[in-house]
């Protein structure tokens, strides 16, 4: 039976919190990932820290590879279980890579390319990558100011007035 629109999609989304307070994000990319069938479970089962992973287009075959990305093992799997901090092909389109390949190795950028969310569509895991620049400390207490700024002006709307 054929999935209709308004139905809900159960699958998580597993987001890295720790990009966006360690770096700018310039640019995002959705990209498919080339996983094993245990790692599809392990995914579905929201077992995945993308805190430590970044990516990187290999100048060898000009492919974008993700790295450190820990996706837990499978219990159920049996002997055919995999490895969890294996090495895995991203896949996008040529162009695509070209320009993140131009972007992130421009001289005196030092920029990144980092993992921002996992997810899947239509029953494809799907990995949102992102061009980020590194953050200076003092950029992170600026995050953290108008953060709270936002939050106080929020609480005193929301408060009645007599």
């Amino acid at each position: 039976m054929a999935k209709r629109k308004d139905q809900a999609d159960f699958s998580p989304r597993i987001a890295n919190r720790k990009a966006h307070h360690d770096f700018h994000v310039l640019e995002k990319l959705e990209c498919g990932i080339a996983l094993v069938g245990s790692e599809v479970k392990s995914v579905r089962n929201g077992q995945v820290s993308l805190a430590e992973g970044y990516a990187r287009v290999e100048a060898r075959d000009e492919n974008l590879y993700l790295y450190n990305v820990d996706i837990a093992a499978y219990p159920h799997a049996g002997v055919q279980t995999h490895e969890p901090k294996r090495v895995r092909r991203l896949l996008a389109h040529r162009r695509e890579i070209n320009k993140l390949l131009g972007a992130s190795t421009a001289k005196g950028k030092g920029l990144t390319l980092v993992p921002l969310a996992m997810y899947f569509v239509r029953g494809f895991v799907k990995v949102e990558i992102g061009l980020a620049q590194g953050k200076n400390s003092f950029d992170k207490r600026d995050d953290i100011k108008t953060r709270e700024a936002k939050r106080e002006m929020q609480r005193g709307m929301t408060r009645k007035v007599l």
